[in-house]
């Protein structure tokens, strides 16, 4: 029954927490008083439930949980490979306790990094100036991906006041569908990104944040400043392995006829993918290649 409140617990606690960042709850008293509530129609079931139990700790399951496999040492070298869930089996015809609990934790993680808002004392020690898209808050942005392409007129008017024009490369930041991404790689890729183009000589504009922004904004950045090259560094869509991926976009002088396949992109940029340092110095030489070819995407492959 312990293990059965444990997992009510999480539950309650992500539901409440979700509410909490819609803005459907005010404060932490309206939190606590709606774990009490929900605690209590709990237990008129007659089930035990504790609020006041300890943290749950998140299990680890990069174990082998086969019993009696066939071949073990080929099941470790798979998952030695790979972050996927295999080896974990079941009970009957559900996951095993802690893989559930995992999955749940893991899950929560992934939810938090699409509905958090990238910080703005994160932005204020990065010195990145945010300007919003024309999604007006996080529920429009994720059910009309076509509003976070593009900028809003206040947006428009901040960039325009802060930004030099004809640059030969405009670096952005854009949470995308991670929030997390952003504030877990930036500080690593950023300065990498800036003193590997200074150092080449190129003229940089002043690098700003995008709130609910998808890839597509990149196009109306490069129009509006004129820049040679955009460079985006966004969220990707978080799975259960990392919400923390994050991806670079960059594209050779956005227009009407932009096309998909006129991106360039280097992807998986997190600490168990391609270190964040590492990425900043491969896309400073992507870059300085891509502003030699005058082109970026299938064209720049082609060359």
């Amino acid at each position: 029954m312990a293990i059965e409140n444990q997992i009510e617990q999480l539950i309650i606690e992500s539901v409440v927490k979700e509410l909490a960042k819609r803005g459907l709850m005010n404060n932490e008293d309206n939190l606590t008083i709606s774990q009490e509530k929900l605690i209590q129609e709990k237990a008129s079931k007659d089930e035990v439930c504790c609020i006041d139990e300890e943290p749950i700790n998140i299990p680890d399951i990069d174990g082998v949980w086969v019993p009696d496999p066939v071949n073990l040492e080929a099941i470790k070298a798979m998952k030695a490979t790979t972050p996927a869930r295999i080896g974990l089996y079941r009970a009957g015809a559900r996951p095993k306790t802690n893989a559930m609990l995992r999955f749940l934790a893991d899950h929560a993680q992934a939810m938090d990094a699409v509905f958090m808002d990238v910080s703005d004392e994160f932005l204020a020690k990065e010195k990145l100036f945010a300007v919003n898209s024309f999604a007006k808050d996080k529920e429009e942005f994720l059910k009309r991906p076509e509003l976070g392409r593009k900028l809003s007129e206040e947006a428009i008017q901040t960039i325009k006041e802060k930004c030099h024009r004809d640059v030969q490369v405009q670096i952005i930041a854009v949470d995308g569908l991670s929030s997390s991404a952003i504030e877990a790689n930036i500080p690593e890729v950023l300065p990498v990104l800036l003193q590997g183009l200074t150092a080449a000589g190129i003229k940089i504009g002043t690098p700003f944040f995008i709130r609910n922004g998808r890839v597509g904004i990149q196009d109306h950045v490069g129009k509006l400043l004129k820049a040679e090259v955009v460079v985006s560094l966004i969220g990707e869509r978080p799975g259960l392995v990392t919400a923390n991926s994050m991806s670079a976009y960059i594209i050779y002088k956005p227009n009407e006829n932009t096309l998909e396949a006129d991106r360039t992109v280097f992807s998986n940029i997190h600490s168990g993918g391609t270190p964040p340092a590492e990425a900043g110095a491969h896309l400073v030489d992507v870059i300085k290649k891509i502003l030699v070819a005058k082109a970026s995407g299938v064209k720049f492959t082609q060359q």
